[in-house]
C-alpha cells in the first residue's frame, strides 16, 4: 500500500511577527517604528495577507494527504521524502533557500504579496493550489527543470545552491586563494580579493545580474534551465604576488572551476544562507559547476 502524498507548506517568519517577538506586544512595536519614521500598519498587513495566504493553500489540501509546515529556520533540521510536493508560501527567495534541501518533489510557489513581489518563483496565487496540487499527482501538470550551482570540496562536503554560491572571508576580508579553470590547461593564477560569486540563470534576476551590469555585460546571461553558469571575482587586488587576469568567465555542463584556499578560514554559502556555510581552511580545495541534480517548478 503506498502512501498517501505529503504537502510539505514552507513559510518564514513575517516583518511583523520578528518586531512583537522583540517588543512583546503589538503596541510596543508600534511604538518602536513610530520612533523611526516608519508605520506598523502595512507591515501588519502584509502579515494578514501571508496568513491569508496559508490558511487558503492549507485548506485547498485534499483530506486523504498528508501535511507538515517547516519554517525557513528549520529548513536543514526537516527531512524532505521522496512523495512530497513542496509548497512555498512567501517570497521568490524562500524558493531558493529551500531549493538545496530537495531531489526532484515538485515545487509549487505561491505569492503571498503580488506587486511586491518579482514573482519569477512564486508563480501562482492561493486559489490555484487546489487545482496545480491535484495536477501533480495525475501527471498533468508542466514543470521548469531550473539549473543549480554547486561546490564540492576534496573532503567531499557539498554545497548546493539554486541562484549563487559565494566563496570568501567570512567577515568578509581579503580572501587568498588560487583559482583556474580544469579544461583550460592547467592555468591557475594566485589572487586576493573580496570573494568569488558563481551564479545560475535563475540568480541572474540577482546578485550575479548587478555584478554582470557593473562588468559592462560582456558575457551572456544563461537562461534558467541552461546548463551554464556565470562567475565573477569581487574586487581582485593587483600585487606582485597576486593576478588580477582570471577574473570572470562562464562554466558549461562539464567545466569546473577550481580554487585552492591559501587562506586560515574561507566560507562557502548558498542564495544568502550564511548559517549554512561550509568552512575551508588553507591548502583546501573546492570546485564549482553545474550541479547534476534540478529544482523542479511548477510552472
Amino acid at each position: 500500500m503506498s502512501l498517501a502524498p505529503r504537502v510539505v507548506l514552507v513559510h518564514r517568519t513575517t516583518e511583523y511577527e520578528e518586531l512583537v517577538a522583540r517588543h512583546g506586544t503589538h503596541g510596543q512595536a508600534a511604538f518602536f517604528l513610530s520612533s523611526r519614521g516608519r508605520d506598523i500598519g502595512e507591515i501588519a498587513e502584509r502579515h494578514h495577507r501571508t496568513r491569508q495566504a496559508l490558511t487558503e493553500v492549507a485548506a485547498a489540501i485534499p483530506l486523504t494527504w498528508r501535511q507538515a509546515w517547516v519554517e525557513r529556520a528549520d529548513l536543514d533540521r526537516f527531512l524532505f521524502a521522496p512523495e512530497d510536493v513542496v509548497v512555498v508560501v512567501g517570497q521568490d527567495g524562500l524558493v531558493a533557500n529551500v531549493a538545496k534541501y530537495l531531489a526532484g518533489q515538485p515545487v509549487l510557489g505561491i505569492d503571498t504579496d503580488p506587486g511586491r513581489n518579482p514573482g519569477v518563483l512564486v508563480r501562482h496565487r492561493p486559489e490555484d493550489a487546489g487545482p496545480l496540487l491535484a495536477a501533480t499527482q495525475s501527471g498533468g501538470v508542466p514543470c521548469d527543470e531550473l539549473i543549480m550551482v554547486e561546490a564540492v570540496t576534496d573532503d567531499t562536503q557539498r554545497l548546493v545552491a539554486l541562484n549563487e554560491i559565494y566563496l570568501g572571508a567570512a567577515g568578509h576580508q581579503t580572501a587568498r586563494y588560487r583559482l583556474g579553470l580544469e579544461d583550460d590547461g592547467g592555468v591557475v593564477e594566485a589572487q586576493a580579493s573580496s570573494g568569488v560569486i558563481v551564479g545560475t540563470g535563475t540568480g541572474a534576476t540577482g546578485w550575479i545580474r548587478s555584478v554582470w551590469q557593473e562588468r559592462g555585460r560582456r558575457l551572456r546571461l544563461p537562461a534558467p534551465t541552461e546548463d551554464r553558469l556565470l562567475w565573477y571575482v569581487r574586487e581582485a587586488w593587483p600585487s606582485p604576488a597576486t593576478g588580477t587576469s582570471l577574473v570572470a568567465g562562464e562554466l558549461g555542463a562539464a567545466t569546473r572551476l577550481r580554487i585552492t584556499v591559501e587562506s586560515e578560514r574561507l566560507v562557502a554559502f548558498g542564495d544568502g544562507m550564511e548559517t549554512d556555510a561550509v568552512e575551508l581552511t588553507w591548502g583546501q580545495t573546492v570546485r564549482l559547476g553545474v550541479c547534476r541534480d534540478r529544482l523542479r517548478l511548477v510552472n
